[in-house]
């Protein structure tokens, strides 16, 4: 109420007061939380504005509303004093540059280290499903557990039943359970958890078998369908794009647009997150910005906003050297100069975050003559035991081509590749390749193979003699590659930062064609931007699997769809594609359950007899 002085305070004096006191406090909770959390050796430090939990209007939210916030990772502040507002029902995307804390924040909420109102259910979709005997369709039914719980406790009850148990107890409770599940629509849940399997790349057949004959990349496919079906109150999406081929990923993209609850998602898919969001949180400064409209909305609204600031601050430097007048302007000018402050002032006015660049290029190439690769009358199949996957393919590459592969699971989209490379060998007819043609390819395989002892500028130069210790570094950082992990050995680099090593190798090696298989897993938007625009500035040819329908569209690239053993060209466009892979989707499911509605009305139909048989052997009892 009374200042130092003892003077009564204005309600203004107390409020600023007031403000200082809870950032004092909020400034002591993180660092004590970040001390404590160093101590005991923890990876990441974080702290909130305090929670009263018994205030109804947070027991009863279904809104994240944090005031204020701070994480940090391994010593490095991420957010400070930074707020999160998420409205109920609307669907958020989360960008910023790779390393700046998208995936610690949801890691955040997922550990409850970040506390949230306790009527908001919500899942992190992290890690795949565990691999063992449960057939995929089933681990995804399973992640509604009260469901589950019941359909196995009727189980229980019908086998005790038909073993002769028929005690009132067992009947009531049986015919309560069947009420249960019929009121919350039980008998439609296992129609939807297909429908999302199937959505997601899995077959009627592959649905079926058990989780431990799926890769890793397909465990995750069966995480992310566990939570598409459990339906949290908050869904939180880590680059949900990076294990799906571009048809998985035109249904989940169509599935999220129509998602009624709240959804919080990265991604470095641009079209993804046009299509799917309808606000962006961005990372500025340590703090997270809304804007309002999908990632082209936000890209317009962050470019105007940084041009306004620039404007703004030149325009105070304009009037402030204007209030000098003559000799003494001149005179403070030289002495700026003199000193080496002369932008000083500027610069303090227009501050912002160094801006974050990445620039790819792809070295100009002499003109080989066509066909560079021919494919003739191409059959291949893995042995005689194997299915045939090409029968009498025919096609050329030139310098000229922009091919996007695309097709179904399974089809032989990362085989056509190697057969191009040569990395398999067909089993009829012939690839022949220009004998001056030098191949530029990008796949996780490649990635994996690069000398894990090694750091990126030792491998290079190993690999490129005539390469300077500079114009090695120069080009890596132009690749968006930091500094220091320049000298750090391969094993200690993240996939994006190893991702960036091969394409500055692919680069130097001056290839006439590209053959990339989803180059942009490991990269980040603006490393996206650069590819897209190295590949359209390139003279020589290209061919890429990928599901980012940005890259296809800006890059202008010819689609060839892989299926039924054949290569064809795909002359409609790629919106009409898209069309047509929703439309046969959508086909296939709803014949599939119309079959499996047909079994569920049939077993419906004798539980009920059943059922009415012991109620009135029940009633009877009771007399």
């Amino acid at each position: 109420m009374y200042g130092p002085d003892g003077k009564k305070l204005s309600n203004k004096e107390r409020k600023r007061l007031l403000k200082v006191k809870l950032a004092e406090e909020r400034e002591a909770a993180y660092e004590a939380s970040a001390s404590k959390a160093s101590k005991e050796g923890a990876q990441f430090a974080c702290s909130q504005t305090a929670v009263n939990e018994k205030d109804p209007q947070w027991e009863n939210s279904l809104d994240v509303n944090i005031p204020n916030f701070s994480i940090s990772a391994a010593g490095k502040i991420l957010f400070k004093d930074a707020s999160l507002t998420i409205g109920h029902g609307r669907r958020y995307g989360l960008v910023g540059p790779n390393g700046r804390g998208k995936s610690t924040l949801l890691k955040m909420i997922h550990s409850r280290d970040l506390k949230l109102p306790p009527r908001i259910d919500f899942l992190y979709v992290e890690q795949e499903v565990v691999a063992d005997d449960t057939p995929a369709v089933e681990a995804v039914l399973r992640a509604d557990t009260v469901r589950w719980n019941l359909m196995e406790e009727e189980k229980t009850l019908m086998q005790a039943v038909d073993a002769g148990d028929e005690s009132v107890e067992k009947i009531e409770r049986l015919q309560q359970v069947v009420d249960e599940l019929t009121a919350m629509g039980a008998d439609s849940a296992e129609a939807k958890a297909r429908r999302i399997l199937y959505g997601l790349g899995f077959t009627m057949d592959m649905q079926t078998k058990p989780t431990k004959m799926f890769s890793g990349g397909w465990r995750m496919r069966i995480s992310l369908a566990r939570a598409l079906f459990v339906e949290p109150t908050l869904l939180m999406l880590d680059e949900p794009t990076n294990h799906l081929d571009l048809n998985a990923v035109i249904w989940l993209d169509e599935y999220l647009q129509r998602w009624k609850k709240t959804l919080l998602v990265v991604s470095h898919d641009q079209d993804f997150l046009n299509s799917v969001c309808q606000e962006m949180l961005h990372i500025e400064d340590l703090k997270l910005i809304s804007y309002k409209g999908n990632y082209d909305s936000f890209k317009k609204a962050e470019a105007t906003k940084s041009g306004q600031s620039k404007n703004k601050a030149q325009e105070t430097v304009k009037k402030s050297s204007k209030r000098e007048a003559g000799a003494r302007s001149q005179k403070l000018k030289n002495q700026a100069i003199a000193a080496g402050t002369e932008t000083a002032e500027l610069s303090e006015l227009i501050h912002r975050p160094k801006e974050y660049q990445v620039k790819f290029e792809f070295s100009e190439v002499n003109e080989l003559t066509r066909p560079v690769i021919e494919v003739n009358n191409v059959h291949f199949r893995y042995s005689p035991k194997h299915p045939v996957i090409f029968e009498k393919v025919d096609f050329g590459i030139d310098m000229d081509s922009r091919i996007t592969i695309v097709g179904p699971n399974g089809a032989g989209k990362s085989t056509l590749l190697k057969l191009l490379t040569g990395a398999l060998n067909a089993t009829g007819g012939d690839v022949r390749r220009n004998g001056r043609l030098r191949m530029g390819i990008y796949d996780q395989h490649f990635v994996d193979r690069l000398p894990m002892n090694k750091t990126p500028v030792e491998h290079l130069r190993d690999r490129f003699e005539e390469e300077t210790y500079q114009s090695v570094r120069n080009r890596l950082g132009k690749y968006g590659l930091e500094g220091h992990a320049h000298e750090v050995v391969m094993r200690d680099l993240s996939g994006g930062q190893k991702a960036r090593v091969v394409f500055v190798e692919l680069s130097l090696q001056c290839p006439h064609v590209l053959l990339l298989d989803e180059p942009t897993n490991n990269l980040d938007i603006e490393s996206i931007d650069a590819l897209t625009d190295a590949i359209n500035a390139f003279n020589g040819g290209v061919v890429v699997v990928t599901h980012d329908q940005r890259l296809i569209e800006e890059c202008e690239c010819t689609l060839w769809v892989v299926e039924k053993q054949g290569v064809t060209e795909w002359k409609a466009g790629f919106d009409d594609y898209k069309e047509n892979i929703l439309r046969e989707l959508e086909e296939e499911v709803e014949r599939e359950a119309v079959i499996r509605r047909q079994k569920i009305d049939a077993a419906a139909i004798a539980r009920a007899e059943k059922l009415a048989r012991l109620a009135s052997k029940v009633k009877t009892t009771k007399k």
